[in-house]
């Protein structure tokens, strides 16, 4: 009995362990799988009206690690303790799986992880997000739970914050590299006692603007334009309204009065010495006592602007030389005492001509970067243009140089907040759209707003001097859109306010965008927000294709919301004004231009007469030359052996796959089908002219192609691959790469006959497999890039702008991985000038720079010497190409610029060998620019592609396009006195 009660004993707690951990399997696996959006909305939904919020209790939190209940505090014997909640198990697992972080309690975390480096700083952006959602949603998360006694004490989130900055203000590293989000933290994290008055003050015009819709524009009013005069007129909206005001309303309105009145009151500039009592004797110290104690600049707007500005840029120029954490966070807080002066005072500072309006945009740009929205090398950059305020006049031409600087330190400063928070903000808006409104906030709450105001009127008086002005439907600040394309366009208009990535566009409408995806399908036209860069695919197609393309402002694109869904004609001239009006204000010549007739005359032909698809054997790069592009392989294989014939230095071993390889294996019968996937290809295009000739209408011929090319793009996947092809693309990893395939990983870059054509580039259309490292993937790889021509997006550019896309045939170049440093394009043409001795790069970090629309770093490179920062880069991540195969992701800072003055030089002596040698080697009659991609590796350059730069001559030389743009005399003087 006593053995068998045992045996059954055993087998029970056996039974019980497996159960056991099968349940912490469970829990495990539930742990690794991410909260969809829907269920963290029906999560906020609970915690809002729940008494506790996102809070499960509350407890002592004892020195020795102990836990104790509310009643029972934290002996004397074992030191002090900290009481607070505790987080419902649910935030817990959230933070776990999705690394979401709802309701921080900064008592409750460790500064390391909250600081979050390797995530881009993910915690302490959510918890500046989370404190913005709760001043526009009455407590958001802790609507209840903001009454919930004891959960967060103030004093203890105090100090610990005090405690988290002089932890990482010691690191002089991070202070340098990540100037503008410490110091923006400082806004939200509590340290001293301060309160964000000003986003209190639009958090709360906002909610009433939300229940009442007649204060909108008094909502826009303290949004854009704060001043002290606004504060009467909510009290004069109060009494007007009076009658139709709920009592909510009515005593939010007093409330905003309340904090209007507070943001409103003057700064006693002389408490910024008491701020700064650590650095008392040190240079920025005795800067501050200086400022603190000028009684010139109390009533004086201008000398306040100035001087508070120049203080900001010095704190941020000097603040690493101040090496203790207590005396930087006090130099911080003064920063963002001046950048509060500046803020209220360029409101009151109102130039009466153009000298003073330049002076005042100088001091602006230096206020933005002492702030930190520009970084110290970029102002650099501007600076030249920027204190031209001392000559008596300057030319048009001038004037309008500084105009563009002035316009791009807005641009940068709103890219910065941009690129620094945008990550946590759309990952928040798919549980919570309020969060969209976080940037817009930040942007608003900065100098950044008053500089674009300032730069604003800068545009329209210049405007008025060149009489070229843009006629944008009825929007306001004109001036800050600007043209990037030359065309015109007619079709209904699409305003995209947020995210781009899941938008399906239609070729016969006109787009306006944040940001446009990097795979862009046909569109009439566009407008950006956020232009990435002039040399992206999608901006080449645009130049290629005569697709009408500028830049705007948020703003500007806020206005456009209302003409949503309207048809209207849109161009964008030569030299860059652009016209967009209702379809009924079109004029005849412009309804003519949109003629059947024309359109098809934009077709071009891809030539397949010299085409070989006999030759299939695996060929070496150093075998292949520019005489093949369009024969045995594509452009970029065949101009990249050319180059490796000209640079071999500059350019990496490779094989290609020509396009008779991919023929014979299209000869194989397809699975499913009666015939072969070239016949099964084929066919469906003898179908689809059949069906067109029969009168079906196009779209729905072009769904029917859509279809079968889906179900032949799945197929050529799984084609099998013929052993004598594998056998000589191993044998030629061996010889030529070096190494085993497998081995070494290599890109795989789709090259077919459809692309670099004299009017038609292709740029980016098909597949790139990106540092394919294993046997298995090399293989899935060229299927998959075989099979790219026939995705929708390719196929729908080609059948709008191809006569015969159906003779498309990809070759594929492979060549080993360079892990570059940094990478992107020239063009040997200046493209933003029009200059053809000029040349335009753009650079991103890491691999596959400047291609896909990355927000790269972009330069105009003079002839004549010296250079024009176009934009610097402002993306967080890049791509890292590991040895392991696959990309990696790295996380990018910008207080330095990308290409040193080294790498210009070496850029521009590589254009002028390209220019002399290359239409000379290749026996072309070519003589335009070409189009470049290249890297860095420890300062070597490489050389990864060459193409003609293709541009629309036909929307250049546009009699249209050259009647809407104005003649203007740049030599034309315009003296600074001159009244505004």
């Amino acid at each position: 009995m006593s053995k068998l009660f045992h045996k059954k004993r055993l087998k029970i707690k056996n039974i019980v362990h497996l159960f056991i951990g099968l349940i912490m399997l469970g829990c495990q696996f539930g742990f690794s799988q991410k909260t969809e959006p829907k269920d963290i909305t029906a999560m906020i939904t609970k915690f809002k009206n729940d008494i506790r919020g996102p809070y499960k209790d509350i407890r002592w939190f004892c020195t020795d690690g102990s836990i104790r209940a509310p009643k029972d505090p934290c002996p004397d014997n074992i030191g002090p303790g900290v009481q607070h909640a505790r987080y419902k198990d649910e935030v817990v697992a959230l933070g776990k799986s999705n690394h979401i972080f709802l309701g921080q309690i900064l008592a409750y975390t460790d500064k390391e992880p909250f600081w979050d480096a390797t995530n881009d700083h993910a915690r302490l952006k959510q918890y500046q997000l989370e404190k913005y959602l709760k001043s526009v949603d009455d407590g958001w998360i802790n609507q209840k739970g903001q009454f919930y006694r004891g959960s967060v004490q103030a004093e203890d989130e105090e100090a610990w914050g005090i405690d988290f900055y002089k932890w990482l203000l010691g690191k002089d590293e991070i202070v340098r590299n990540e100037y503008f989000l410490i110091r923006q933290s400082l806004k939200d994290v509590p340290h001293s006692g301060d309160d964000n008055v000003a986003q209190t003050m639009r958090s709360q015009s906002k909610i009433i603007s939300d229940l009442y819709l007649p204060f909108m524009d008094l909502r826009v009013k303290i949004h854009s334009q704060p001043e002290e005069g606004d504060i009467q007129k909510v009290i004069q909206f109060k009494q007007k309204h009076s009658a139709k005001l709920s009592s909510e309303v009515s005593t939010k309105l007093d409330e905003l009065v309340k904090v209007m009145k507070e943001f409103h009151k003057p700064i006693d500039i002389s408490s910024l010495t008491k701020k700064a009592s650590l650095t008392k004797g040190t240079p920025l110290g005795k800067a501050i006592e200086s400022f603190a104690s000028n009684t010139d600049v109390r009533n004086n707007p201008e000398l306040l602007l100035e001087q508070s500005s120049q203080l900001l840029f010095d704190i941020r120029e000097g603040l690493l030389e101040e090496k203790r954490p207590m005396a930087r966070l006090q130099l911080l807080d003064v920063s963002l005492k001046l950048e509060e002066i500046v803020f209220k005072t360029s409101a009151d500072y109102q130039p009466q001509n153009l000298k003073e309006l330049l002076h005042k945009i100088c001091y602006l740009g230096m206020a933005v970067t002492g702030a930190g929205y520009i970084e110290q090398w970029e102002w650099e950059q501007l600076s030249g243009d920027l204190t031209r305020y001392e000559a008596d006049q300057l030319s048009l031409a001038q004037l309008t140089e500084v105009l563009n600087r002035a316009r791009s330190a807005v641009e940068w400063s709103a890219a910065m907040v941009k690129a620094n928070y945008d990550t946590t903000v759309k990952e928040f808006v798919e549980f919570e759209p309020l969060a969209a409104g976080f940037v817009d906030d930040k942007i608003r709450g900065s100098v950044a707003l008053h500089l674009g105001q300032s730069v604003g009127e800068l545009g329209n008086l210049i405007a008025e001097e060149s009489q070229l002005a843009n006629k944008v439907m009825d929007v306001g600040n004109q001036s800050t859109i600007r043209g990037l394309n030359p065309g015109y366009a007619f079709g209904e208009l699409v305003v995209i306010g947020g995210s781009s990535d899941d938008i399906e566009v239609s070729s016969d409408k006109i787009y306006v965008f944040q940001r446009p995806p990097s795979d862009l399908k046909p569109v009439a036209g566009i407008a950006t927000v956020a232009e990435g860069n002039m040399v992206s695919h999608v901006q080449l197609l645009a130049r290629n294709l005569a697709i009408p393309n500028a830049a705007l402002s948020d703003q500007n694109l806020q206005d456009l919301k209302k003409y949503d869904g309207q048809r209207v004609f849109y161009a964008v001239s030569n030299k860059g004004n652009v016209i967009m009006k209702p379809e009924s204000q079109m004029t005849a010549e412009e309804i003519a231009l949109f003629s059947k007739k024309e359109r098809k005359e934009e077709r071009i032909e891809v030539p397949i007469q010299q085409i070989r698809l006999d030759e299939t054997n695996v060929l070496n790069l150093r075998n292949v030359d520019a005489d093949d592009s369009g024969k045995l392989c594509g452009p970029k294989a065949a101009n990249l052996g050319q180059l490796k014939k000209m640079f071999p230095e500059k350019v990496v071993e490779g094989l290609v796959i020509p396009f008779g390889i991919f023929r014979v294996h299209m000869n194989q019968k397809m699975p499913d089908q009666d015939v072969s996937y070239w016949d099964f290809l084929t066919n469906m295009f003898k179908e689809a002219d059949k069906m067109t000739t029969s009168g079906i209408s196009e779209k729905e011929v072009e769904n029917y192609q859509l279809r079968q090319l889906e179900t032949l793009r799945a197929a050529i996947k799984k084609m099998p691959l013929q052993d004598d092809f594998v056998n000589q693309l191993e044998k030629g990893f061996k010889d030529v790469l070096g190494a085993e395939l497998g081995a070494v990983p290599v890109f795989l870059r789709s090259d077919t006959n459809m692309e670099d054509l004299k009017d038609f580039t292709g740029a980016g259309l098909n597949l790139t497999i990106f540092n394919a490292a294993e046997k298995e993937k090399i293989l899935e790889g060229i299927k998959e890039v075989w099979a790219s021509p026939y995705t929708e997006r390719s196929f729908k550019w080609r059948q709008k702008y191809l006569l015969n896309p159906e003779n498309v045939f990809p070759s594929i170049l492979v060549i080993p991985s360079v892990d570059v440093d940094y990478s992107g394009v020239l063009i040997t043409k200046g493209i933003g000038a029009g200059t053809e001795e000029d040349l335009t790069v753009a650079f991103s970090r890491g691999a596959g720079g400047a291609v896909d629309g990355q927000a790269a770093e972009s330069y105009l490179i003079k002839e004549s010497g010296g250079y024009v920062l176009f934009a610097p880069a402002r993306e967080k991540r890049y791509n890292t190409l590991p040895k392991t195969g696959g990309t990696g992701k790295a996380i990018a800072t910008f207080q330095d610029r990308i290409l040193s003055e080294a790498n210009i030089n070496a850029i521009r002596d590589l254009a002028t060998t390209i220019r002399e040698r290359v239409p000379k080697e290749t026996h072309s009659d070519y003589t335009g620019a070409y189009d470049v991609e290249l890297g860095f590796q420890d300062n070597k350059l490489w050389l990864f592609q060459i193409r003609p730069f293709v541009e629309n001559k036909k929307a250049l030389g546009s009699t249209y396009l050259e009647s809407i743009t104005p003649r203007i005399d740049l030599s034309k003087q315009i003296s600074l006195d001159k009244k505004i």
